[in-house]
């Protein structure tokens, strides 16, 4: 399945949950798989579903609760409808990723992990994007944009807003 970058997630269902973990259930090393299909298609790794997920693949709640706590890609609560990724790798830093980084959090009020009020935009960081030659860069609904700057930021996001409605 194709990761969902544009925010459109099923409400949680025990229901999909058990389908997709028996979609995979076979697979050597299931638990990835299974993880990033719940997230790419309710948005989030619910609560419910570790217990699910743990008792069908055989694994310990800790275990699976340990994978999704771990690895900041996994979300356990749904993201707006946007998703914005701000680069603060080494390349992107010396190209003025920190003042970018700062005015994201000003121009929509969260810090990272956080989504704005409206639920239209979540902000995340990530330190690469493997777009160094045009840093600063910015992943914005799984697009990547390089020498964004303050004004260019505020521009996709509201083209963000703007596709979403």
């Amino acid at each position: 399945m194709a990761p969902n970058t544009k925010g459109f997630y099923l409400p949680w269902s025990q229901e999909r949950t058990v389908a997709i973990v028996e979609r995979h259930r076979a697979k050597r090393g299931a638990l990835m798989p299974v993880l990033h299909e719940l997230q790419d298609v309710f948005g989030h790794i619910d609560a419910r579903a570790v217990d699910l997920v743990a008792e069908a693949l055989n694994l310990s709640k800790a275990e699976v609760y340990g994978v999704v706590t771990f690895y900041k890609d996994f979300r356990s609560e749904v993201p707006g409808t946007s998703v914005i990724h701000v680069c603060r790798g080494e390349a992107c830093q010396s190209m003025g990723a920190e003042r970018l980084a700062r005015h994201a959090r000003e121009h929509l009020a969260v810090d990272f992990g956080g989504t704005t009020s409206d639920g239209a935009v979540t902000l995340e960081q990530v330190f690469c994007l493997g777009n160094c030659a045009l840093s600063p860069a910015v992943l914005v609904d799984g697009r990547l944009k390089g020498r964004v700057d303050e004004a260019g930021f505020d521009e996709l996001v509201a083209a963000s807003r703007a596709e979403a409605r």
